[in-house]
């Protein structure tokens, strides 16, 4: 067993529980008690890695050698494929989002000045709930949510503030409808960073004021984007962005008096 072993890259471990779970045995046991291998239970061991790399479960590989067909063979690597390809668009996904979460950390740390107009793509929101602008976001509320919580530290929570007292927490969606769609153009963003939700409006008036000395036009709404992600890096603060809608002549807010 421990020369099958070395020759197979397996452990003598692995041989013993492949036998416990009835799906490799011996050729013989000789007189010492040793148990023998031959060429059959090689191509037999092979046969039997080979399909627990490709995703088989042991008892998949027992069923398959007591009353497997080759067409059975077939239908299960069809689904080991697919199994492994909805790994890889998994792992692609997640590779993406690191990336991402690095890009950000590197745009936080290098930004020398904290207002940009910059141009942006169009930006489609899925709404997920709704309250009132002078409550802080507690656990209780987002529990309250149910099964509609989604997964907080990787995506970028927008606040969605059109005037009253009530703001929209919504997220980004990609490739389906959403509730309310944000125009391509330019845009006025202000990253900083808090700790705590106090320091809030602060930002808010800072960022009004630049834009009154900029004479920039926001046409709203105004959008707070929580960035919970980069908290990986600190742990103490809480990054965010403000962007709003931004017109250097004004042209916007007049074609949309004249057309009222």
């Amino acid at each position: 067993m421990s020369e099958f072993a070395k020759l197979m890259g397996v452990s003598v471990h692995q041989i013993r529980y492949f036998e416990e779970k009835g799906i490799l045995f011996p050729s013989y046991i000789d007189e010492n008690q040793y148990r023998m291998y031959g060429i059959n239970e090689i191509y037999r061991l092979a046969h039997i890695l080979l399909l627990r790399k490709v995703g088989l479960s042991v008892q998949a590989v027992r069923d398959w050698s007591e009353e497997g067909t080759p067409d059975d063979m077939k239908g299960l690597l069809v689904q080991s494929v697919y199994k492994i390809e909805v790994e890889m668009a998994r792992l692609r996904t997640l590779s993406d989002f690191i990336c991402k979460v690095l890009d950000e950390n590197e745009r936080y740390g290098q930004e020398t000045a904290s207002f940009q107009v910059t141009q942006r793509n169009q930006l489609v929101l899925s709404s997920w709930f709704e309250k009132d602008i002078e409550s802080q976001l507690d656990a209780r509320m987002l529990a309250q949510q149910g099964d509609t919580l989604p997964e907080l530290i990787e995506a970028d929570i927008h606040y969605v503030y059109e005037g009253g007292h009530r703001v929209m927490l919504c997220t980004e969606v990609h490739d389906m409808e959403g509730d309310m769609v944000l125009p391509a153009g330019e845009y006025l963003s202000y990253r900083f960073s808090i700790q705590g939700e106090e320091g809030l409006e602060q930002h808010f008036n800072q960022f009004q004021a630049f834009a009154d000395r900029s004479s920039l036009i926001l046409t709203g709404p105004r959008i707070l984007v929580e960035k919970s992600y980069l908290s990986l890096f600190t742990q103490e603060s809480i990054y965010y962005e403000l962007l709003e809608r931004a017109d250097r002549n004004g042209n916007d807010a007049t074609k949309r008096e004249e057309n009222q």
